[in-house]
């Protein structure tokens, strides 16, 4: 297999590969470091490559290989962290240039399962400033940009992560979705992301700050990557507000789990919002086509989400403010958003309101397994689009982008994005799934049963080969 087939190959077979010694954790290692050096610059995938680190761990697990045969599930692939999430003695900027002297001396809690799954970390991916924006821009940092075609985003908050992923750059992406910001950068970019439920996966050690509406969880090549990833970031750690048992079976198992009839629902709009363009209904309507054919339910309905857009905003908002960053230190439009944040009493009023409104959407799911929707309202917006945009133009252009995300936030539910072909100017179009609370399982085995008919893990970008 030559370097770029490796490159590109999922990080489950890869594990396989170097279990079976065909292949080393150095020798994959060198080989990302190799397409960073020499990608990067262009695509702005990593604010911070750990080279020397990397290469020591490749090392010493390369060593470990001849005298173990007791691995864990991702022994010696490599992995990106995005850089909302720290790594111990890694500095950790959260997209902001007053931050570039930030080194953690601990590690995040889904940082210290990615290292006991035995994954070796190649960097801290681009975000977008502290998280809050659907694209990764961020002032002082070389923006990020979409392997598939350079002039557009990959997306954001988890842009880095996944365009790390899309272009060869790493196996597999860590990402966090606080409003869609990993089904977004996934449906950007091609590949599989999952928002995991609440309590699905840990926060430790910092804690919650908004009302469990964030969430880390895996970005990947293939719906199994994605799925295994899970399994190891999943877990209740000591204090966890919310917390969930795992799985029986694992998740990767749900993979290869048959389905009986489910009953789908789907819609190519949302209300209030209006209609999604051309490319993300195509994506939806080639969705439930495939579902039908499996032999499901499908029938066009949706709840209206109108209730929801007020208290989910000042709850989302107010995370600019739990930053701690002075409003100096911010771009326009965080500053704006710092500027528009109420006081505690409207922040914990704003959260009830969420979670009142959150319980009309989760029994709409009492009659439904699974509810299909656009990922975002049209397709990626062009690197650099809302920049001279005033901050009140460029927020309302954010919520009519990413509508159909933040239900999924808002309520605790799961959902994963799949891609489902390309549009006229070769970006990725992808759907997404959301399932009953706790529903992963069902997720992944329809996902993978999407996948399995319509494959497209074959698909690389041009710029990236």
């Amino acid at each position: 297999m030559n370097k770029i087939d490796l490159a590109f190959t999922p990080a489950l077979e890869l594990a396989q590969l170097i279990r079976n010694k065909e292949v080393s954790p150095l020798d994959l290692v060198e080989i990302y470091l190799d397409r960073i050096e020499r990608l990067n610059p262009q695509l702005g995938s990593y604010f911070t490559v750990t080279a020397e680190r990397a290469i020591a761990e490749a090392t010493s697990k390369t060593e470990l290989l001849a005298t173990t045969s007791e691995l864990p599930p991702f022994f010696g692939v490599p992995i990106s962290i995005k850089d909302l999430n720290p790594v111990a003695g890694v500095r950790c900027t959260y997209g902001n240039t007053a931050l570039l002297n930030n080194i953690p001396d601990y590690d995040d809690g889904v940082v210290t399962l990615i290292k006991k799954a035995g994954f070796i970390i190649l960097g801290k991916t681009a975000t977008s400033e502290i998280g809050s924006l659907p694209y990764s821009e961020p002032t002082g940092f070389p923006a990020a940009r979409n392997p598939w075609n350079l002039e557009y985003t990959p997306g954001g908050s988890s842009g880095g992560a996944a365009s790390s992923v899309a272009a060869g750059l790493c196996a597999i992406a860590q990402g966090s979705d606080g409003g869609g910001s990993i089904r977004g950068p996934a449906a950007c970019c091609g590949l599989v992301g999952i928002k995991p439920s609440r309590g699905r996966v840990t926060k430790a050690p910092v804690g919650d700050r908004l009302g469990g509406i964030a969430v880390n969880g895996p970005i990947a090549r293939t719906v199994a990557d994605a799925a295994a990833m899970l399994d190891t970031i999943s877990g209740y750690v000591t204090g966890d507000p919310y917390w969930l048992p795992n799985p029986e079976p694992s998740f990767l198992a749900a993979t290869q789990q048959k389905l009986g009839t489910l009953q789908i629902a789907f819609s190519t709009g949302i209300i209030p919002f209006g209609e999604a363009d051309a490319n993300c209904q195509q994506g939806v309507l080639q969705t439930v086509e495939l579902l039908s054919q499996f032999g499901h339910q499908v029938e066009q309905k949706c709840p209206d989400f109108s209730g929801l857009i007020e208290p989910f905003q000042m709850v989302w908002q107010s995370g600019v403010a739990a930053s701690g960053l002075p409003a100096s230190a911010l771009q326009p439009i965080n500053r704006w958003l710092l500027a528009r944040t109420g006081s505690v009493a409207d922040y914990l009023n704003a959260l009830s309101k969420m979670q009142i409104f959150s319980r009309q959407i989760v029994a709409f799911f009492d009659s439904v397994d699974v509810l299909v929707l656009p990922v975002y309202m049209h397709s990626p917006i062009m690197v650099g689009e809302y920049a001279n945009l005033s901050p009140e133009e460029a927020f309302q252009n954010i919520m009519n982008w990413v509508a159909p995300c933040p239900v999924a936030n808002a309520t605790g539910l799961p959902a994963i994005a799949i891609p489902m072909g390309f549009d006229s100017h070769g970006l990725p179009i992808s759907v997404q799934l959301i399932g009953k609370p706790a529903a992963e399982s069902t997720l992944i085995s329809l996902a993978a049963q999407i996948e399995a008919a319509k494959p497209w893990i074959q698909h690389r970008p041009a710029f990236s080969i």
